[in-house]
């Protein structure tokens, strides 16, 4: 079989117009750089293999969007692949918190017997009343960079904003996040 010729630039636009081989390419290239990557952050296999995972069909659903002005398509791709990664730790994180939460609850005869998935609704609950919290510019910041997953510069071209002003509302809509989640109640009346 002969070696796909295109570059990367062609092979990201040939993705945007949905071309399968393309991306295969892509991860042919990038794929092994793209795990290690991706295993220095997570340091697990599986969860490297996720990431890369997750990055490369990240990077079939925005090939449209992406801009080679910004940067290489390597150097893209990478960046894909950094961020699936950290969302990874953050969910083994927020995983490990909510574990060690609920222990000290029951420690402390707060709770019996809370179950897991109580745990993580009663902590979504929480959260999305603090950001209910927040003033709007402030959460329009936190929310398309954590679960939009865009970059500072992608918010603030979003938004029309300074660079400057997307790093100023989203450290306080963090530090407003920190006090409104200090002041909650851990459980909802029963």
């Amino acid at each position: 079989m002969n070696p796909d010729i295109r570059t990367d630039h062609e092979l990201v636009a040939a993705c945007a117009r949905r071309d399968e081989n393309a991306l295969a390419v892509l991860y042919d290239r990038h794929g092994k750089v793209a795990y290690g990557v991706a295993l220095r952050i997570v340091r697990d296999r599986s969860l490297a293999e996720d990431a890369v995972q997750e990055a490369f069909l990240a990077v079939w659903r925005q090939a449209a969007s992406y801009d080679p002005n910004q940067a290489k398509p390597s150097t893209w791709i990478l960046t894909i692949v950094h961020r699936r990664a950290v969302d990874h730790v953050r969910r083994s994180v927020r995983h490990g918190e909510i574990a060690e939460r609920v222990a000290t609850l029951e420690e402390h005869g707060v709770v019996e017997g809370l179950d897991e998935a109580t745990a993580t609704r009663e902590t979504r609950r929480r959260v999305q009343k603090a950001l209910a919290t927040l003033p709007a510019k402030e959460r329009s910041a936190l929310e398309l960079a954590y679960w939009g997953g865009m970059s500072q510069s992608q918010i603030a071209t979003q938004l029309g904003i300074p660079a400057g002003t997307v790093k100023s509302r989203t450290f306080a809509a963090l530090a407003h996040l920190r006090t409104a989640l200090e002041q909650a109640p851990v459980l909802a009346a029963a």
